[in-house]
């Protein structure tokens, strides 16, 4: 009895070592948690001497002091603001059959739809948590969005297909 323990005990701790090592422990993505985070340089102290005083104070018989250059800027912080509209993002162009375009702008739960004619649609997500299908709601025009084609639906008329 004690033997078998002692097998079953020999193979399964390191496993869970294994495994406990595989798993981030501060609950951040593997894939981020691999890459050191960026040390900032050590902020540099300026002497209360001015530049241009530095070279009286040195030595007669040294050679005359170099310029000290400037610090180095930190590096800059990305920050990304998610409450201002990203009026340039996801807006593509696509060139239907009919020889037309359209161009499409995400808003990201709604579409909208400027025409060459210079008229624009709204399309509401339609179920509201997708983001291919989209129609309008007075008139029931629907797009469909798959990959880089756009298949526009307009009441009255039949589909076009619509390519970047």
């Amino acid at each position: 009895m004690s033997f078998c323990h002692t097998v079953r005990v020999s193979i399964t701790i390191p496993l869970l070592l294994a495994a406990v090592a595989c798993v981030p422990q501060n609950n951040a993505p593997k894939a981020a948690s691999a890459a050191a985070p960026a040390a900032s340089p050590a902020p540099v102290q300026q002497s209360a001497v001015p530049a241009a005083a530095a070279p009286m104070l040195a030595a007669p018989s040294a050679a005359p002091a170099k310029p000290v250059a400037p610090p180095a800027a930190p590096p800059t912080k990305i920050v990304t603001d998610l409450t201002t509209p990203r009026s340039g993002i996801g807006t593509a162009t696509y060139r239907c059959g009919n020889g037309g375009t359209v161009t499409i702008q995400n808003l990201g739960s709604a579409l909208r739809v400027a025409r060459a004619d210079g008229t624009t649609e709204e399309f509401a997500a339609s179920p509201a948590n997708q983001s291919s299908r989209y129609q309008e709601a007075v008139t029931h025009d629907a797009i469909v969005i798959d990959g880089r084609e756009a298949l526009v639906m307009k009441r009255g008329s039949t589909p076009q297909t619509c390519r970047r």
